[in-house]
C-alpha cells in the first residue's frame, strides 16, 4: 500500500505520491531539517528481498550522487528508514517532457533547447564514466524557468577499471556497459538496435541513440520506431528506417533532419561517438536560426529589395541589384558559394546593410550546388535505379511467405514498366531473402541508388504493409508508409506503393504509364493470390512443383477469365516444361501457344506475353515473327532482364553477335546476381568464337555457385573449341560428377575423346547411345558423329533431328562443333529449310 500522508521516514514527512515507476514508488516529501521540499524515491519493503532489484536501486543511487550538473537531477540523500531504501532528490516544479509533448506541438525553438540540455546532461555523465541506458520522455523534467534535468539513471551501470600505470586515470574514460549476453533492459521505443539485441556491449552511444528517438518524438509528436507489439517494436528498430521528418513536419530544417538521422544509425559506427559532438550541431543550428530570425525582424520595408531593384546603403551608394534570375550563378560563383559561407556570415554580422543580399547570393549558390548534385545540371534525377528486396514475412506462419515475396515480386513488376527506371530483376533481389543486409553493400552489388524493403504482418484477413526506400548514397530513408488493409486490397496496395515511389523518385510519368501502373486494380483478389501462390511454387523447382504452380494459374483463370498475365505465366510454364522435356511437345506447345494468344487478346500491353508468343514462334522457327515479339516486349518493358536475356539467344542464332553480345549484357545488367544471366554472357561470348572472354566468365560465374553446373558444360565446350581436349575433358568430367551421366554430356566427352584421339572410349559411348531406351536428341548426336570423322551418319542423324524438330537445330549456325560440315551443301540446305539463311 503507499505510504499515507505525514508519514515519517527519519527527518522526511510524506506529503502525496507522485507517481510509481518499474523500481518502486516517488512521493513528495518534506525535509523537516532543512525545511525544503524533496523528492523521495523508495522501494517498496517486500521487494528489497530480491538482492538483484536491490543492488540495482543502489545502483542508481550511487551513480546518480557522482554526478553535478545543472541539468542533472540533484541527490540529496541515500538511506533506509524502517526498513526502506530511498533516495532525497531536488523536487522539480514543471512537467514530464512526455507531458509537454502530449499537451500541444513543441515550437523548433523548444526542441533545440531541450535536445541540447539533455545533451549537455549526457556528456557530464558520460565523462564521469556513466551510461544513462533510458534515456526518455518520462525522464526528461522540464522546470517553469526553462532549465530541464535528467532523471532516473536506475539502468545506469558504473564499471570500476583497473587502469594500466603508463594510463592517465584521472581523465574520464567511457566504461562500456557490460550485461549477461541475451539481457535486454530499458524502455521498448527508446532502445539502440544493440539494446534489443541483449548485447554484451553497450556504450554512451545507446543514450545517442535514445535522445535521437527523443528529438524526432518532440518534432513529429510520434516516436520514429512504432507498432502494435514490442516486438512489431523491437523489429522496426532493427530493420526498418524511420520516415523522414518533413513527412510530419514539412518546414523542418534540412540540417535538424540530418542530425537526428545521424543519431538514430542502426550501426553505431555511424552515429554520432560522442554526445558533445551532437549537443555542439543543435547549438550551432539554433544560433543560426536565431540569427536568421534577428535578420528578419531588424529588416525595415523600405530596404527589403525588389526583384530588379538596386539595394542602397546608408549613404545612397548602390550596393548591387538583385535580379529577377539571380539563380542564374556564374560557375566561379558556385564554386566557390560554400567555401566563403563563413566569412559571407560574418560579413552579414558586420554591415547589415547588405544582409540581405549577401545571405540570398549564398543560398541561391548552394541550392544550385544541390540542385547540380541531386539533378546532374540536366533536369533529371540522379536516383535512376532501384531494387526492391523480398519483403520479410512477420507473420510466423510459412503458409503465408507467399504474401511477402509476391508482394515483392509484383512490386518489381509494377516498377519495371517505368522506362525511365532501372529496376533490378527478382532472381538477383530474392538473394537476399532472409539476410540481414548492408544498404551500401547491396547496393553496390546491385548497381542502383535506392533500395526498397519492406515486411508484412497478417493477422485475419487483416495486413499490416510496412515499407520503406533508403538512399544508398548516405543511407537516409527518401520515403516511407505502413499500410493497413484487408488481404483482399493487396493488389492495389502494390499499386499504391509504386505510384508513391514514383513520386518519390521525381519520375514525371505519361498518362499511359499512370494507367499502367493503376490498370490491375480490377483483378479478382482470388485471382492474384493464386497468381502469388504459383510464381511462389515454382521456385521450389521440379516438374511437380510447375505441374501444381499450372493448377493454381488455371484456377485463378476460372476466378477470372480475363486476367491477361495469368495466362502469359501459364504458356510460360507449358512451354518450360516441354522445353525440359517434362511434357509431350504435342500436348503442351498448343496449350502454350493458346494461353500466350488469349494474354495478348486481353492485353497487348503485357510485355510477358509477347515474350510468351516469342518463345512459341522461335520454336516454330518462325524467326522473323520472334523477333517482332521480342522486340515489342522490351519496348513495353525495359527492365524486363528474362526478354533481353531471350532476345540475346535469338540474335546469337540469327549471327549478329555484337548485338547478341549487347543485350545478354544488358540483361545481366538488369539481373546482376542471376546465375543465368552471368552464364549467358559466356554462353554469348563462345558463340561469338571469343573463347578467352567466354572461359574468364564463365570461371567468374562459378565463384558465385560452384554447385551451378552448366558452366562446366560450356567450359568443356570452349576448351573443346580450342583444341584443348584434356582441359575439355576434365570439365565435362566434373559436370558428370556434381549431375551424374546424361546423353548431352556423354555425346560432347565422346566428341571430346575422340578429337583428342581416345576412339575407343567415343565409339563405346556412341554404343551405349545407340542402344538406350533413353531420349537421345539427333541434333546432338550428330556432333558426335562428326568428332569421329562418320560424315554420312553425321547427315543421317541431322535429318532425324529436322524430321522431329529437334531444338538443337536453332544452334546449326553457330556452333563450332559442325565446323567441318558447313561447306557441304547437305548443310547449306539444311540451314535454309530451318531458316537461318535465305
Amino acid at each position: 500500500m503507499p505510504l499515507a500522508t505525514n508519514t515519517r521516514l527519519g527527518r522526511y514527512e510524506i506529503r502525496s505520491l507522485l507517481g510509481v515507476g518499474g523500481m518502486g514508488e516517488v512521493y513528495l516529501a518534506q525535509d523537516t531539517t532543512l525545511q525544503r521540499l524533496a523528492a523521495l524515491k523508495l522501494l517498496p519493503a517486500d521487494v528489497t528481498a530480491i538482492k538483484e532489484r536491490l543492488h540495482r536501486f543502489e545502483r542508481e543511487a550511487y551513480a546518480a550522487s557522482s554526478l553535478n550538473h545543472p541539468n542533472i537531477l540533484t541527490i540529496y540523500e541515500i538511506g533506509v528508514e524502517d526498513g526502506y531504501h530511498f533516495i532525497a532528490a531536488e523536487f522539480i516544479e514543471g512537467e514530464s517532457l512526455r507531458q509537454h509533448i502530449e499537451r500541444a506541438p513543441m515550437e523548433l525553438r523548444e526542441v533545440l533547447d531541450v535536445g541540447i540540455q539533455v545533451a549537455s546532461a549526457l556528456a557530464a555523465a558520460h565523462a564521469a564514466g556513466v551510461v544513462h541506458r533510458d534515456v526518455k520522455p518520462e525522464n526528461i523534467m522540464l522546470r517553469k524557468d526553462g532549465i530541464v534535468k535528467v532523471l532516473d539513471f536506475g539502468l545506469a551501470k558504473l564499471i570500476e577499471q583497473e587502469a594500466p600505470a603508463a594510463i592517465d586515470t584521472k581523465a574520464p574514460t567511457i566504461a562500456l556497459i557490460n550485461t549477461e549476453a541475451g539481457t535486454v533492459m530499458g524502455t521498448v521505443s527508446y532502445m539502440s538496435p544493440e539494446q534489443t539485441r541483449g548485447t554484451a556491449r553497450v556504450d554512451e552511444r545507446t543514450d545517442i541513440w535514445s535522445l535521437g528517438v527523443v528529438l524526432y518524438e518532440m518534432i513529429a509528436g510520434r516516436p520514429p520506431f512504432a507498432g502494435q507489439t514490442k516486438s512489431d517494436v523491437i523489429a522496426a528498430i532493427l530493420k526498418t528506417e524511420p520516415p523522414v521528418l518533413t513527412r510530419y513536419v514539412p518546414d523542418v530544417p534540412a540540417e535538424l533532419e540530418r542530425i537526428v538521422t545521424k543519431a538514430l544509425r542502426k550501426d553505431g559506427e555511424e552515429r554520432y561517438q560522442v554526445v558533445k559532438d551532437l549537443g555542439l550541431d543543435l547549438k550551432s543550428l539554433k544560433q543560426r536560426l536565431e540569427f536568421e530570425a534577428e535578420l528578419e525582424r531588424t529588416e525595415t520595408p523600405e530596404r527589403k529589395s525588389k526583384p530588379g531593384q538596386a539595394v542602397t546603403g546608408e549613404d545612397g551608394a548602390s550596393a548591387g541589384t538583385m535580379p529577377i534570375a539571380a539563380a542564374q550563378t556564374s560557375p566561379a560563383s558556385d564554386i566557390h558559394a560554400t567555401s566563403n559561407a563563413e566569412y559571407i556570415v560574418g560579413e552579414i554580422k558586420q554591415h547589415k546593410r547588405g544582409a540581405m543580399l549577401a545571405l540570398a547570393t549564398l543560398l541561391l549558390a548552394i541550392a544550385g550546388l544541390v540542385y547540380f548534385f541531386y539533378f546532374g545540371g540536366s533536369g533529371k534525377a540522379v536516383i535512376d535505379s532501384v531494387a526492391v528486396l523480398p519483403f520479410t514475412n512477420m507473420t510466423n506462419d510459412p503458409d503465408a511467405e507467399y504474401l511477402s515475396d509476391g508482394l515483392s515480386e509484383s512490386l518489381i513488376n509494377s516498377l519495371s514498366q517505368l522506362p525511365q527506371l532501372k529496376v533490378i530483376a527478382r532472381s538477383s533481389t530474392f538473394k537476399y531473402k532472409g539476410r540481414e543486409i548492408d544498404v551500401q553493400e547491396v547496393a553496390a552489388a546491385l548497381g542502383v541508388q535506392a533500395i526498397v524493403t519492406g515486411r508484412i504482418v497478417q493477422r485475419g484477413d487483416q495486413l499490416q504493409i510496412s515499407v520503406e526506400m533508403v538512399n544508398a548514397r548516405d543511407k537516409t530513408q527518401m520515403w516511407g508508409e505502413q499500410y493497413n488493409r484487408k488481404a483482399t486490397d493487396l493488389l492495389a496496395v502494390q499499386s499504391e506503393i509504386s505510384r508513391e515511389i514514383a513520386e518519390r523518385l521525381r519520375l514525371k510519368l505519361t498518362t499511359a504509364e499512370q494507367q499502367r501502373l493503376a490498370k490491375r486494380e480490377t483483378v479478382n483478389p482470388q485471382a492474384y493470390e493464386l497468381l502469388l501462390k504459383a510464381r511462389f511454387i515454382i521456385d521450389r523447382g521440379g516438374p511437380e512443383n510447375r505441374k501444381k504452380s499450372i493448377e493454381y494459374l488455371n484456377q485463378a483463370i476460372a476466378l477470372d477469365p480475363a486476367y491477361a498475365p495469368a495466362y502469359a505465366e501459364l504458356s510460360g510454364m507449358y512451354w518450360g516444361l516441354v522445353y525440359d522435356s517434362f511434357l509431350d511437345p504435342k500436348e503442351g506447345m498448343p496449350k502454350a501457344e493458346a494461353a500466350a494468344r488469349r494474354a495478348l487478346e486481353l492485353d497487348d500491353g503485357l510485355a510477358e506475353a509477347h515474350l510468351a508468343l516469342a518463345a512459341i514462334k522461335r520454336n516454330d522457327w518462325d524467326w522473323a515473327a520472334a523477333e517482332r515479339e521480342y522486340q515489342r516486349a522490351i519496348e513495353l518493358n525495359r527492365n524486363l532482364a528474362i526478354a533481353h536475356h531471350e532476345y540475346a539467344d535469338h540474335l546469337s542464332i540469327m549471327g549478329r553477335q555484337e548485338q547478341a553480345i549487347a543485350e545478354i549484357k544488358r540483361a545481366r545488367e538488369l539481373d546482376p546476381l542471376s546465375l543465368d544471366a552471368n552464364l549467358g554472357v559466356g554462353v554469348r561470348l563462345y558463340f561469338a568464337r571469343q573463347y578467352d572472354q567466354a572461359i574468364e566468365v564463365l570461371k567468374k560465374t562459378l565463384e558465385l555457385d560452384e554447385n551451378f553446373t552448366p558452366p562446366y558444360v560450356f567450359l568443356g565446350y570452349a576448351y573443346a573449341a580450342k583444341g584443348m581436349y584434356p582441359e575439355a575433358i576434365a570439365w565435362y568430367q566434373k559436370f558428370i560428377k556434381l549431375s551424374g551421366d546424361d546423353s548431352s554430356m556423354e555425346i560432347y566427352l565422346g566428341a571430346a575423346y575422340a578429337q583428342a584421339g581416345q576412339r575407343e572410349k567415343a565409339q563405346a559411348i556412341l554404343k551405349r547411345l545407340q542402344t538406350t531406351k533413353d531420349y537421345v536428341s539427333p541434333g546432338e548426336l550428330a556432333v558426335l558423329y562428326v568428332a569421329l570423322g562418320e560424315r554420312e551418319q553425321a547427315f543421317a542423324s541431322l535429318e532425324r533431328a529436322y524430321a522431329a524438330h529437334d531444338i538443337q537445330l536453332e544452334s546449326l549456325g553457330i556452333d563450332p562443333s559442325f565446323d567441318p560440315l558447313r561447306s557441304d551443301p547437305r548443310f547449306q540446305d539444311l540451314m535454309r529449310r530451318v531458316g537461318l539463311t535465305p
